[in-house]
């Protein structure tokens, strides 16, 4: 099985061009640089099998925070990518899956290892409504584009099934299908480390049909999330006046980040408010010489010319980048 390359690997950067952990700017993904902080818990916690009441409390937070149906079933994992790798076996009546694309690789990967017949449009088209199974993302990473909840609710009928994954829709709750689940068809993949920083926790749900849900969570089995993920999880989906400022703050410094970039020259392709996209002639050459000057961004093997930068989180981050940019570019006019 090909190797899937995501951001985040900063070991690799620093093997290639050198330098401490703390000498970089990694923002070559989409979570938050200024994490939820860690609240203080009962060492007991991390001495014993997370129980019941713990795995209850925090899916009540979770169905208060996304507005979940009480209809609707919902588990929790060890992030959303545990859930993927089910998603073959769970749906193995299914033969034809369309996966809205460019988006996550790892859709493509567990499909195709299983022997499924994948097909990769470029939106939701005549590709997609010969399919079983669709998978897309809202908004869609890597370029943050949405889609009409009703295409994707028309798509979800009969025996097909509409996987949506919603990783960044915590900065867009408007665009969220998390309300319509309960039924048959839809279901809803949510990541909890994207929006509150804190990637380490390893934390997602899955919500929708509940027999659906119910035969997943038998497949990932008992105490899969540890204790203190799910008294971290609990205590931030209830803590609206961070998750307000922190929406305030994302859309902000991605706007920021986005007017900073096409100053520089790069061609907007789209943005959420834990990332921004772009398209430049000479991508590689840039990504590389941010990567000599020790900032991390994110390329893509699909086309050459497309960029993703995540987020500083500081002043002083957005201006080191500026910085670099503008050097980046000297460099690239006046090459030795």
């Amino acid at each position: 099985m090909e190797t899937i390359r995501h951001g985040g690997a900063l070991d690799r950067a620093i093997a290639t061009y050198g330098g401490e952990r703390g000498d970089w700017l990694d923002l070559s993904t989409g979570i938050n640089p200024v994490a939820y902080p860690v609240p203080e818990m009962d060492p007991s916690i991390w001495q014993r099998l997370p129980d019941e009441s713990l795995m209850e409390d925090c899916l009540q937070a979770a169905r208060e925070y996304y507005g979940i149906p009480q209809e609707a079933g919902i588990l929790a994992a060890p992030g959303t990518q545990a859930i993927i790798q089910w998603l073959p076996l769970l749906f193995n009546y299914l033969d034809r899956v369309s996966i809205v694309s460019p988006t996550y690789g790892e859709y493509a990967g567990v499909f195709r290892m299983t022997g499924v017949s994948v097909a990769t449009p470029g939106g939701l088209s005549d590709d997609s409504d010969a399919a079983d199974l669709l998978v897309v993302g809202q908004p869609n990473n890597p370029d943050g584009r949405t889609w009409p909840a009703d295409a994707i609710l028309t798509f979800a009928s009969g025996r097909r099934v509409a996987v949506v994954d919603e990783a960044f829709a915590d900065v867009a709750p408007e665009h969220s299908l998390v309300s319509r689940t309960g039924g048959r068809g839809l279901m809803v993949l949510r990541s909890f480390g994207k929006f509150f920083g804190l990637a380490g926790v390893r934390l997602g749900f899955a919500i929708g049909d509940p027999d659906v849900i119910a035969a997943l969570q038998t497949m990932i089995g008992p105490w899969a999330v540890p204790g203190p993920a799910l008294a971290i999880g609990a205590r931030a989906f209830r803590d609206r006046d961070w998750i307000a400022d922190t929406r305030s703050r994302l859309e902000t410094d991605s706007a920021r980040l986005a007017a900073m970039l096409e100053r520089h020259g790069f061609t907007l392709i789209g943005r959420t408010g834990l990332f921004v996209t772009v398209r430049h002639a000479a991508a590689g050459r840039v990504a590389d010489a941010l990567g000599r000057r020790h900032i991390l961004v994110r390329e893509f093997e699909h086309d050459a010319e497309w960029m993703r930068f995540g987020l500083p989180g500081m002043d002083h981050e957005f201006a080191r980048l500026d910085s670099a940019l503008a050097e980046t570019a000297v460099a690239m006019q006046n090459p030795r």
